[in-house]
């Protein structure tokens, strides 16, 4: 028999004797620990977050794993939590608790925003300590997370990161823009030094001959980091959002095509969904035939009202299934340049007129005298960094084009692959036609209303054992009249 309690921190000096008594909930695989015994309390004062008093409450499942609510965390005068957060964690959680209504479960946020459980159970408790949101426990002992139509502003003047955020991204945009005026201005630089050192040369071996230059601009890097990161961080987006609509069960052949996969074909193992199994505590079942299956928990549990009259489909019509999620993971390639072909070329020119002056001025350093004079002599001495860098314009760039010729060529394999398994769910055989069938039968949703909660840290504990007591009589008066 599944039950529920709560322990009760207060900081107050005076008491005032009231007797709680632990009460029973309907059965569920959901437990609530430390039961609260019957005991004398102090006087208590408001549960929502920010208030004097608060509760901690930890709910586990019959499988061991377990949520511990840490609303002890949420207390006035701490520290801001959400700062303690990475910057792309906290903005996932946030887009993730807006479309969800602003009441959410931790998986609700770890299927739409692609976190880790506990990376969204840390960012929720985070919010909701910064934003008074407050907690609510259903009769299975669900918690969700509640927030105010204001969070955003609340956490805004909260939050020193969240203000200097900005100031940083503009600081960053301005760093990159003084690299790339540098970078054209050392090859402007560069080119002056050389054929006025030319020009030099010949004039002093009474020869004559005029050089000139133009400017020119710099390759615009790839944030390859940032890409990766993103990239992996969609992928689990998507799967997030596939399994949730999909009730919480599904197979391994229907994440195939949101993994990198390079290669299609019949595996004789599911090894490359553990991954996804590790990021959303995923666990696998056989089914009646055999089949094995993968069951998310946390990920069937959702306070988003469910569309009704929704339909699963296997086979030709799959595509209606997916839920508003794409059908595949598709990668974009990667840019070896985000400038023009003009740009391109006239910075090649550049490069070229650079490269080809040095090879000049080599070849004229080693006929003339060893005496020359103070100008010539200076650019004699950083000759070694001039041919360095006319090397490395062209030899940095040439290796980093292979590289993103290698990358683009996997990323094509694996958008072919992964374009195969969608083919192969679209058109199934017998044996995966049964296998998505069993997964769409055991699939299921639960919605958790606000008839359903029977605690919630917004109200007294009092006000709401109160409201029991009240539901209980008319119950019983309903039973009398039967």
């Amino acid at each position: 028999m599944a039950s529920m309690s709560a322990y009760i921190i207060v900081h107050t000096s005076k008491f005032h004797p009231l007797t709680l008594s632990h009460k029973q909930l309907k059965p569920s695989r959901f437990n609530y620990l430390t039961p609260l015994q019957s005991r004398s309390l102090p006087h208590f004062t408001q549960f929502g977050c920010g208030k004097t008093s608060v509760t901690g409450i930890r709910a586990s499942s019959s499988s061991g794993s377990s949520v511990d609510v840490a609303t002890s965390a949420i207390r006035p005068g701490g520290s801001v939590e959400s700062d303690k957060l990475p910057s792309d964690m906290r903005k996932r959680a946030m887009d993730a608790i807006d479309s969800s209504g602003r009441r959410v479960t931790i998986g609700d946020v770890a299927s739409k925003a692609g976190l880790k459980l506990n990376e969204a159970q840390k960012a929720l408790q985070a919010l909701a300590a910064d934003t008074n949101g407050f907690l609510e426990v259903s009769d299975e002992g669900d918690v969700l997370y509640v927030f105010p139509k204001d969070y955003r502003s609340k956490l805004a003047a909260k939050s020193f990161g969240m203000k200097i955020e900005p100031l940083l991204e503009k600081g960053k945009m301005a760093a990159e823009y003084v690299v790339r005026v540098s970078f054209g201005t050392a090859l402007i630089a560069s080119i002056v030094l050389v054929y006025t050192t030319i020009i030099a040369i010949v004039s002093s071996s009474r020869d004559s001959d005029d050089r000139g230059s133009r400017r020119g601009r710099s390759y615009n890097s790839e944030k390859s980091t940032g890409t990766i990161l993103s990239r992996i961080l969609n992928s689990f987006k998507q799967i997030g959002q596939y399994i949730a609509s999909h009730g919480g069960i599904v197979t391994a052949e229907e994440l195939a095509p949101y993994l990198d996969l390079e290669t299609y074909g019949n595996t004789d193992d599911d090894s490359y969904i553990l991954p996804v199994l590790l990021r959303f505590d995923g666990q696998p079942e056989v089914d009646e035939e055999g089949n094995i299956l993968y069951r998310f928990p946390l990920l069937q549990r959702t306070a988003a009202p469910q569309r009704s009259g929704r339909k699963e489909y296997v086979g030709r019509n799959w595509n209606d299934a997916v839920g508003g999620v794409e059908k595949f993971f598709k990668e974009n390639k990667w840019q070896f340049s985000k400038t023009s072909a003009s740009e391109r070329a006239m910075v090649i020119g550049l490069g070229g007129l650079n490269l080809f002056g040095v090879i000049i001025l080599g070849s004229m350093m080693k006929t003339m005298p060893v005496s020359q004079s103070g100008f010539i002599s200076f650019v004699s001495d950083l000759f070694p960094i001039l041919q360095i860098y006319a090397g490395s314009f062209f030899a940095i760039p040439l290796i980093r084009w292979f590289f993103v010729q290698n990358k683009n060529a996997k990323i094509v394999r694996r958008n072919q692959a992964r374009e195969q398994r969608v083919k192969a769910l679209e058109s199934p055989g017998l044996s995966l036609r049964r296998k998505l069938l069993s997964a769409r039968d055991m699939a299921q949703r639960t919605f958790i209303g606000k008839d359903r909660i029977v605690y919630s840290t917004e109200k007294d504990l009092y006000e709401q054992d109160y409201e029991a007591r009240e539901w209980d009589l008319r119950f019983k008066e309903i039973e009398k009249s039967d």
